[in-house]
């Protein structure tokens, strides 16, 4: 006999409309914040929680200008992405209780972007003994609480630990 995992909060996920485009330029120029997930956004670019986490908390900074291209990508918005990072990393840690966090980019599909014609940095913040047996035995994920809790959570931290950063 086959074990089910059965996962009815991911029903959203697979039933959302499909976005034409770029979904991150969608998020970018539609002003639907709380639906969208979005955490913050100033005029270079905006935070958003990932839909598809690899931790609660799961977050990513992205610039507003669409491109694939990193090395071609304004230094003033980059160093504003990296502002964003640090005041990031701090929330998580101080005001999630993350007690470390892997930051990255994949760029291009060969580097494991699964939106790779749009940059963006992943905050993922990590716990002692977070990883568990499903990942490497069974290619599943164990998202251990509430999407929704956690968007507002870190949501409410946001005026704490980010809104000051200015480029």
């Amino acid at each position: 006999m086959k074990d089910i995992l059965y996962a009815p909060w991911r029903d959203e996920y697979i039933n959302d409309k499909e976005i034409k485009g770029c979904v991150f330029c969608h998020i970018s120029s539609h002003d639907m914040d709380e639906e969208l997930h979005v955490l913050y956004r100033d005029e270079y670019c905006f935070m958003v929680m990932n839909r598809y986490p690899y931790t609660p908390g799961h977050f990513m900074i992205i610039p507003h200008v669409h491109t694939d291209k990193l090395e071609e990508l304004d230094s003033k918005i980059w160093l504003h992405m990296s502002a964003l990072a640090q005041k990031g990393v701090r929330l998580l840690k101080d005001g999630f209780g993350a007690k470390g966090v892997n930051i990255g980019m994949n760029l291009g599909h060969a580097g494991g972007a699964g939106i790779a014609e749009h940059i963006h940095l992943h905050l993922v913040p990590r716990w002692e003994k977070d990883t568990n047996f499903m990942t490497s035995v069974a290619n599943n994920r164990v998202y251990s609480t509430d999407f929704e809790k956690v968007y507002k959570k870190i949501k409410s931290l946001i005026e704490v630990y980010v809104t000051e950063v200015k480029s």
